[in-house]
């Protein structure tokens, strides 16, 4: 084993994909998407693999220009809402496991039924909320 190898939990260590192959493991704090935009700017050709637990329907809609977001459920009862050309568009996930592949460009949210663990990959740069 590789003496630098170390564990980590999805809670408390999220990770940065690099174009080049690279995983960079970064600390969750309160600081964390400040600290993230010091250490790699406007994200470009990175991905991140983040764990959030949800107790109540997100406030906000996400877009991400930049790639397809893949959304994973672990435990709870999701369902996650695109708006596609105009049009929304319901998918239930209430199955550990299952995923969506959210379409660059495409807004989305969720109503969570149930407290919810959900993992997502995601293009961050150029990432909009509203």
């Amino acid at each position: 084993m590789n003496p630098e190898t170390n564990q980590f939990t999805i809670s408390s260590t999220y990770v940065v994909l690099g174009e080049d192959g690279a995983t960079i493991p970064i600390a969750v704090s309160d600081r964390f998407f400040t600290d993230l935009e010091n250490q790699f700017g406007d994200f470009k050709g990175k991905r991140l693999v983040s764990h959030f637990t949800f107790d109540r329907d997100w406030d906000t809609w996400e877009m991400h220009p930049a790639g397809e977001e893949f959304v994973c459920l672990l435990s709870g009862q999701v369902d996650l809402i695109l708006k596609q050309n105009e049009a929304e568009k319901t998918i239930h996930l209430d199955t550990p496991g299952a995923f969506v592949l959210v379409p660059r460009g495409t807004w989305h949210t969720a109503k969570v039924h149930s407290p919810s663990s959900m993992l997502f990959i995601t293009p961050g740069e150029g990432t909009q909320n509203r």
